[in-house]
């Protein structure tokens, strides 16, 4: 064991004097597996961090949860999108139908939305979403209050004019979150409303799909008086007991769906059920391709990092011919020149692919600062970048390995 130790110790004092010594040479022909690796982690980490942020955004649409709407989200089909325009709305009488008469049903929410403006004292702000939404969304999707309560079922019996408003609209209009609570303010059509509570800061979102800090939550029957249904985007928000599958509860919402709406077994679905888990998964075998093409371009540059450090290797077995004799000469095995040929090969590729990260880790700093969300470099993507150095080194060492181990002692001592 301290053989081996030593034998991996002296590779890797050889493989940094080899760059100390030969620092313009060493940095050149390394600058293949440098930009392979830059390569690599720049695309993964690019690719990582998107997908996570969006399926942190797609998780938001609520776990197990299943939309009800008349446009498909994926629409594998390729269905024609005037079929979608003349497909009805979801209606809340549905969403009611739907509790009473699917067992599997752990929660349904009916959701209606438009996009206006508050006012508050004279200050206007506009661009705000409005949600209107039944008593079950607060349990289908995770929203926590940072300042007084969320709406409760008395809101809802009573169709109320309270509100539940976004962190970052809070600070925008009274400059601190916590003094929104208890003010009266007015939306659309001069609807005066009462805030009782402030959610939560989200951040930034990718595909901003609910972006709660620039929203506004009310009662459905309440935002019902300020815009029609039809007029209001509306879902029905799905979700399963614990126990049930989403399989199960999409056949199930299929059955009652087409028996609400009395379609006959020859007529098609005019509803779709857009399943987020689904969703989900496509999204992730669609960035699982587009990481194939990084891989591409990182193969490119590592075969060519590849000759250069068999270059290295080439160079550095006839600098050190007769060394290799007098060690060969004095007892030294021939698997212990090729393993320490083959290692120093090695920590030379796992020095360009360092080199490289450190590269990635600059770059990440900056595009984080432009981009709406955070670039990181995963842990798992720096192991596996060294293990592809370090197999790269041991294929661009191997045949200068081999030679050096070939060589006879006593040619090899008189070769100077």
């Amino acid at each position: 064991m301290a053989r081996h130790l030593e034998i991996i110790w002296t590779s890797f004092k050889m493989a940094l004097e080899e760059f100390r010594s030969n620092k313009l040479r060493t940095f050149l022909s390394l600058l293949g597996v440098t930009f392979g690796i830059f390569c690599i982690i720049s695309v993964l980490s690019t690719i990582s961090s998107l997908e996570a942020a969006i399926q942190n955004d797609i998780k938001s649409l609520g776990t197990s949860a299943i939309y009800i709407d008349k446009w498909e989200y994926r629409n594998d089909n390729d269905y024609p999108w005037w079929r979608f325009i003349k497909r009805p709305i979801p209606k809340y009488s549905e969403m009611k139908l739907l509790k009473e008469t699917v067992p599997t049903l752990a929660n349904a929410s009916y959701v209606t939305n438009t996009n206006s403006t508050l006012e508050f004292n004279g200050d206007l702000l506009s661009g705000l979403n409005y949600y209107g939404v039944t008593e079950d969304f607060g349990r289908i999707q995770s929203i926590e209050v940072r300042y007084g309560r969320y709406l409760q079922q008395s809101d809802f019996d009573q169709g109320a004019n309270s509100i539940v408003m976004g962190y970052s609209l809070a600070e925008k209009m009274f400059g601190r979150p916590e003094f929104a609570v208890g003010n009266i303010v007015k939306l659309k059509n001069e609807k005066r409303v009462i805030i009782i509570g402030v959610i939560k800061k989200q951040g930034q979102s990718i595909m901003q799909m609910w972006d709660y800090d620039n929203s506004i939550i009310m009662p459905y029957s309440f935002l019902k008086q300020i815009i029609k249904d039809e007029d209001g985007g509306p879902v029905i928000i799905a979700q399963g007991k614990s126990n049930i599958s989403m399989v199960e509860l999409k056949d199930e919402l299929t059955g009652a769906m087409r028996s609400i709406r009395r379609l006959s077994p020859t007529q098609e679905d005019n509803y779709a059920l857009n399943d987020i888990d689904s969703f989900s998964r496509f999204m992730h075998d669609l960035f699982g391709n587009v990481s194939l093409g990084g891989w591409a371009i990182a193969a490119l540059s590592l075969v060519v990092g590849m000759f250069g450090v068999a270059n290295i290797m080439f160079v550095t077995v006839r600098e050190r011919t007769a060394q290799i004799g007098l060690k060969k000469a004095i007892g030294a095995k021939s698997s212990t020149i090729l393993t320490e040929f083959l290692l120093e090969s090695a920590f030379l590729c796992v020095i360009g692919g360092l080199i490289g990260l450190l590269a990635v880790f600059g770059l990440t700093q900056i595009v984080s600062a432009f981009v709406g969300f955070k670039v990181f470099i995963p842990a798992g993507i720096i192991i596996m970048a060294i293990a592809v150095c370090m197999i790269v080194g041991v294929l661009a060492g191997i045949i200068p390995a081999i030679s050096a181990a070939k060589l006879n002692p006593v040619v090899a001592i008189r070769s100077k």
